[in-house]
């Protein structure tokens, strides 16, 4: 499983714990920005890691913002990307297991590093479950 990173200058402090977590669980991540804490525009970010989710069957996305509401409403816009926007266990898991979510966003000025470990094991542990979601995650594209 490949793993497709992106911050804007609100999500950058939490990224290089977020990607240590994925590889001590056995993923290749690839960090596709940004790279320091000058300001940029979360909408750059968002385009670039939903477009690497489509592009490599199978791969997943994480993206950080200050809040993780502009990433997720970002990287949505992308047919084929469902972009799950969580802050704990319960919907990490959820948007998994129901929506087939590819693309995990969060805010960094709201969850910290122990609910980011449980965001994530959520998230990396749980498979689509399939059935009677299946419909519903093909009508989500128009």
């Amino acid at each position: 499983m490949k793993y497709f990173i992106g911050t804007d200058h609100a999500g950058i402090n939490i990224k290089p714990f977020v990607i240590e977590l994925l590889e001590k669980k056995g993923y290749e991540v690839e960090d596709l920005g940004c790279y320091s804490n000058d300001r940029v525009d979360y909408p750059d970010y968002a385009h670039k890691v939903a477009k690497a989710v489509l592009a490599n069957s199978g791969s997943k996305g994480i993206l950080i913002c200050g809040s993780g509401i502009g990433m997720s409403v970002t990287a949505n816009k992308h047919a084929g990307i469902r972009a799950a926007l969580c802050q704990e266990h319960y919907t990490a898991k959820m948007a998994r297991l129901h929506n087939d979510a590819n693309v995990l966003c969060f805010g960094e000025r709201i969850v910290g590093k122990g609910m980011i470990e449980d965001l994530l094991e959520a998230w990396c542990e749980t498979e689509f479950e399939g059935g009677r979601h299946i419909q519903r995650v093909e009508k989500i594209n128009i």
